[in-house]
């Protein structure tokens, strides 16, 4: 087993164009496909979790989240085999509950995923040539449906299950929009009607209706599979890029054109028409992406049930690219909702997430709104360079999308990020972190970190440099050109030497086990090897290596891992890929722990540009002095609005207090009329009174008097009834005698009738019978003759039908042979246009070649005359050398016997280091002694801040009562006055003592319940003052200790700086010491050479041989002249033909005709 594990705990990156790519969890959590396996990353808190795929798995495909938000199903393929996972999500750690192998799937490709809505059902779409519909009880690993699709056209692209119906299922396509049923098996329950359509994406609004959207811009609502309403979408085309003038259009052409295949996809989606790339449904409407870079929100109308456009969404721009308005050209390529629909989060073609906060539209005034990035912007391409410092926790990375971006492994934050118009091969930050070294493909370059942003410092003519890196100690840094290692100094820019290759050789090899290692990177304590294989696992392996398996791997990125690196304290690796993913791993022991490594203290240092710092604090300036003015015009509008105020108020009063009296008068006089009423009221009351008994007396003597008339009326009725009775029960006897004897007769007739009828009948049924039969002989005779004249006609037909299909094999063969033709002239046409393009950009080419190669031969020129002087001062150090390689051999023999010395003395002070570490790190514990007593002290002023606090409350309580009395007391004393008023009126008085009494009387009390709370302000009063002393005191210990802190750790810096010191002299002096060496070395390696060339050039004859020719500069250059000026020649030649083939287009044209 391995000494050590890795776990990742942070992943910087997203995998583009995955089916349900993007998906919520929670409220704050997103799903998304990275690497080789899913992110689950929360909004608030930043933590990321990773899940991982299958093993030897290449990305994920497609995946699904349930509708209960408990499983996760994932498609992949491992060696070219489909593979279905299911995970549960409730745990921590995302846990697989089960898998479904190649051999269960008939299929290549899955594309499409959905879960059913009680969770028990997974769906699938598979590509061609399959083009299967499947659904599998998935806990069970059973396929309990699959069905081909007819005339899939391209193939599906969607599936999906109703949100409320477990049995209903939608597939879409190119060309075909399906509905099934599904209930043990599939079966489909719309028919297609009118044009077929490219059917990209769709999403259920409810239980029947489903909106669908197609390449062509169209949006389709379908209700039980019919069409129900549809719209048209137009390309849109950002409200940024309207007020551009035609210049810098003119500009972004040419940028696109060199920019290569990048920008001609977004030429070309530019120029398309507007197709609908993603759609996702909520509770007001749905949101689909009509155009690149846009998604608009449709909301429903109350009146036609339909649905009609709200909102336009926006990305953003890029202020870190060259270009910023380009980064709104980008494919939408899913779409989700959080489950409160509070945000939307997108993904894009160009492995970017962004979120969008929804907004009801009443309170939008502006129709238009723009996305945020979800967390910050990642690479959207292959990471070719990465690196680490070791005085800050950030990391570095370059990429094939031309930027350069700073990490922060920590806190999982990105500080820098900045775009260059060339591709950046390598990076490497310098151990303070404030510089960096970017290797373009044109120079490299040293590049100073700001506070915001990356400043170019110096420029190497170095091209495509691959890997470049700083020393240790930073002081040097070393870059590859081509076959060369240049090392140079970061101080003064000098190139101190040039390395070429090294002459040992391979002592230990390990086996790859299938796969290839594209990265290695090695624990700084020596004991662990990190490798990065080209099918993007991470395998860590203990050190000195061994020839077994003794490794663990881990599954994580996509694409084959390009870069590695391991952090100073051994307790983070970062990896990188071509997928653009970057995972940090922290490392853990064998039993789980956290590995225990030197503990780097962090620089909190930022560079900054003078001239930023002086615009800064002129801002400053101009605001104090804004602020100033505003201060002094706010004090003389307050100083106008209070004389204004007070004056109203006066009058206010004056007119309130007349009104009062005003008030006071009518109210007297209402109250003399209101008694005056009250009389009038009693004396009416009466009189309507006696009225009443009047009138009931009359109406009871009229109404006794109609009841005796009614008495009489009604017997007198009674009599007529019972004589009318008895007549009618005569009548009906009657009647009944007379019904009797008609239906004896009648039936007696009927029976005769049935009789009669009965007897026809049986004569019908004999004939009958008779013409079945001759019926029966009739039919046999005609199908006799029908089946010889179908012969006939058979016949006849069949010979037509020969003849014709020979005919129309003839005529197809001609057609063929003229659309061919046709086809072939098109051809030509085409391929002429484009030779002729190819010819232009041949001659632009070519006579940039020219113009380089001029500039090489003038360069070359100079460097043959310094060339032919180098030499010449060459062998005058030659002849120095000699003389000198004799004194140093006398000094040899010295200076091995000094380098003795200096080892004893480097043991010594090594000794002398590890002491004083011991010291420091002792002093580094009384500093967090010292910080737990600075916390606990906040926190005890913190707890008496609070109960000031408090007490201010209470007597701000206290004050508002005792305002509230006030105002009771002058109340009460105003009624009082007005009661006093009524003393000759004793009833009055009583009254108006009463209404006091009901006003008053618990009011009273509570001005009781407040005296008694006096007592309990002045206690308030006192363990105020109690705690005003203790936080004094306090205020001055913590100041003691603040001032005996920042003592002990300036002896603490000044002791390190002595130490660096030290060091950097010692190393100095190793320097010195093993340059003296080399040049020893260097003169004897000379010595001996110059001896061999004499001997050889003594005894060999052959002036052609490379070695003399070699010796002999200056031929050697005239010859690269003249062949430089041939391929010119040369050139030139093949430029002026293809201008002549351009100059006579007509002619060839003619000729194509004419052929």
């Amino acid at each position: 087993m391995a000494a050590a594990a890795v776990l990742p705990v942070a992943v910087f990156g997203c995998r583009p164009r995955v089916a349900g790519g993007v998906c919520f969890l929670e409220e704050q959590v997103v799903l998304h496909a990275a690497g080789a396996g899913c992110l689950r990353l929360h909004l608030e808190h930043k933590w990321h979790n990773f899940i991982p795929g299958t093993e030897k798995s290449r990305g994920v495909q497609a995946l699904a989240v349930s509708p209960d938000r408990r499983f996760l199903a994932v498609s992949e393929t491992v060696s070219e085999q489909p593979v279905l996972a299911v995970y549960e999500l409730s745990a921590e750690r995302a846990r697989r509950r089960r898998a479904l192998v190649a051999a269960e799937l008939p299929a290549r490709q899955v594309v499409s995923l959905a879960f059913s809505p009680n969770s028990r059902y997974l769906a699938t779409a598979t590509a061609l040539p399959e083009a299967l519909l499947t659904c599998w009880l998935w806990e069970k690993r059973q396929l309990t449906a699959a069905l081909r699709l007819q005339d899939p056209g391209s193939g599906p692209c969607q599936v999906s299950f109703s949100p409320q119906d477990n049995t209903q299922v939608c597939i879409t396509g190119n060309g075909f929009f399906k509905l099934f049923k599904f209930e043990g098996t599939l079966k489909q329950m719309n028919l297609q009607k009118g044009e077929t359509e490219n059917y990209l994406c769709h999403a259920w609004l409810s239980k029947e209706k489903v909106i669908c959207g197609t390449d062509t811009g169209k949006l389709r609502l379908f209700e039980t599979g019919e069409l129900h309403w549809e719209t048209s979408l137009e390309y849109r085309t950002p409200p940024r890029e309207l007020e551009e003038d035609p210049a810098t259009k003119e500009y972004k052409r040419s940028f696109d054109v060199s920019c290569g295949v990048a920008s001609e996809d977004n030429g070309t989606q530019r120029d398309s028409l507007p197709q609908i790339s993603a759609l996702a449904a909520y509770s007001k409407g749905f949101a689909c992406s009509p155009s690149p870079g846009v998604v608009l929100l449709f909301e429903k109308t109350k009146e036609n049930e339909d649905y009609e456009e709200g909102q336009e969404i926006w990305l953003p721009q890029d202020l870190f690219r060259i270009e910023p308005k380009d980064s709104d050209r980008q494919d939408v390529t899913c779409i989700c909702f959080s489950p409160s629909e509070e945000t939307m989060v997108i993904s894009t073609n160009k492995n970017q997430l962004y979120m969008f906060t929804m907004v009801s539209n009443k309170l939008i005034k502006e129709k238009t709104s723009y996305f945020a990035y979800l967390n910050f912007p990642l690479h959207s391409d292959s990471i070719t360079g990465l690196d680490m410092c070791i005085w800050k926790p950030i990391l570095a990375t370059c990429s094939l999308d031309r930027s350069v971006r700073i990490w922060n492994y920590k806190t999982n934050t990105l500080e820098l990020c900045k775009e260059y118009p060339e591709e950046a091969y390598t990076v490497s930050l310098h151990p303070t972190g404030l510089f960096c070294l970017v290797g373009f493909s044109d120079k490299l370059r040293f590049i100073s970190l700001l506070y915001e942003d990356m400043h170019v410092f110096k420029e190497f003519a170095v091209r495509k440099c691959r890997e470049c890196s700083f020393s240790n100690g930073g002081h040097l840094f070393a870059a590859v050109d081509g076959n060369e290692i240049q090392i140079y100094s970061s101080i003064t820019f000098d190139n101190i030497s040039n390395l070429k290759g090294h002459s040992g050789k391979i002592q230990h090899e390990v086996p790859a086990y299938g796969t290839v290692y594209t990265a290695v990177a090695v624990s700084h304590s020596g004991r662990m090897v990190y490798v990065g294989t080209s099918l993007g696992t991470i395998r860590a392996m203990k050190y000195p290596l061994t020839l077994t398996r003794d490794f663990k791997e881990y599954q994580a990125h996509a694409g084959t891992v390009t870069k590695m690196s391991v952090t100073s304290d051994d307790q983070f690796l970062l990896t990188a890929s071509e997928d653009g993913c970057i995972f940090i791993w922290k490392v853990y022991d064998k039993e789980g722990g956290v590995l225990k490594g030197k503990e780097v203290q962090c620089s909190e240092e930022v560079l900054i540009m003078r001239s930023d710092i002086e615009e800064k604090s002129q801002a400053i300036l101009d605001l104090q002095i804004c602020v100033k003015d505003l201060q002094t015009e706010s004090d003389y509008e307050l100083h106008l609005k209070d004389m204004y105020c007070t004056g109203k108020i006066k009058a206010l009063e004056e007119s309130f207090t007349q009104e009062i009296d005003s008030l006071k008068a009518k109210h007297q006089i209402l109250q003399a009329e209101k008694e005056k009423q009250e009389l009038q009221h009693q004396h009416q009351l009466s009189e309507l009174m006696n009225k009443q008994a009047r009138e009931v007396q009359q109406i009871e003597s009229e109404s006794s008097q109609k009841l005796s008339v009614e008495n009489e009326k009604y017997q007198e009725l009674e009599v007529k009834s019972q004589r009318m009775q008895e007549a009618y029960e005569r009548q009906l006897q009657n009647l009944e005698e007379s019904k009797s004897t008609a239906l004896k007769e009648l039936r007696e007739q009927y029976e005769e009738k049935l009789k009669e009828k009965s007897v026809l009948l049986e004569e019908a049924k004999e004939n009958m019978r008779k013409q079945l039969q001759a019926h029966q002989e009739m039919e046999k005779q005609i199908y006799e003759d029908g089946d010889q004249e179908i012969s006939e006609i058979k016949t006849k037909y069949e010979k037509q039908l020969l003849k014709e299909k020979e005919s129309n094999t003839q005529l197809r063969g001609e057609i063929g042979v003229m659309n061919k033709r046709l086809n072939s002239l098109q051809k030509e046409l085409e391929n002429r246009n484009r030779d002729i393009e190819e010819m232009r950009l041949e001659q632009q080419k070519l006579q940039g070649i020219i113009k380089a190669l001029e500039k090489d031969i003038l360069a070359l020129k100079t460097e043959i005359k310094e060339r032919s002087d180098t030499v010449l001062d060459k062998e005058k150090h030659i002849y120095d050398l000699k003389m000198k390689n004799q004194e140093l051999q006398n000094f040899k023999f010295v200076l091995s016997y000094k380098i003795e010395d200096f080892k004893k003395q480097i043991e010594s002070r090594e000794n002398d280091i590890k002491t004083m570490k011991g010291q420091i790190h002792e002093m580094e514990e009384e500093l967090e002694r010292f910080h737990k007593e600075s916390t606990d002290l906040k926190l005890n002023i913190t707890q008496l801040q609070q109960k000031l606090k408090a007490s201010y409350h209470e007597m701000h309580r206290e004050r508002q009562k005792k305002q509230d009395m006030e105002t009771l007391i002058k109340r009460f004393k105003t009624d009082l006055h007005n009661c006093v008023g009524f003393i000759p009126d004793s009833r009055k008085m009583k009254a108006g003592i009463r209404e006091l009494y009901t006003k008053y009387v618990q009011e009273s009390d509570m001005v009781e319940a407040e005296e008694v709370d006096t007592d309990l302000q002045k206690q308030y009063m006192k363990q105020q003052e109690y705690h005003e002393r203790n936080l004094a005191v306090l205020k001055k210990k913590m100041m003691k200790d603040q001032e005996m802190h920042q003592a002990a750790y300036m002896r603490i810096v000044q002791e390190n700086v002595s130490l660096i010191k030290e060091i950097n002299d010692l190393r100095q002096e190793l320097k010195v010491a093993n340059t003296q060496l080399q040049d020893l070395r260097a003169s004897l390696r000379l010595k001996k050479k110059k001896k061999a060339i004499q001997d050889t050039a003594s005894s060999s004859d052959l002036l052609s041989s490379p070695a003399i020719l070699r010796l002999n500069p200056e031929m050697e250059s005239e010859k690269i002249i003249e062949m430089q000026q041939l391929e010119i020649q040369y050139l030139r030649d093949q430029i002026q033909e293809k201008g002549q083939v351009l100059n006579c287009p007509s002619s060839v044209s003619f000729s194509q005709k004419s052929s």
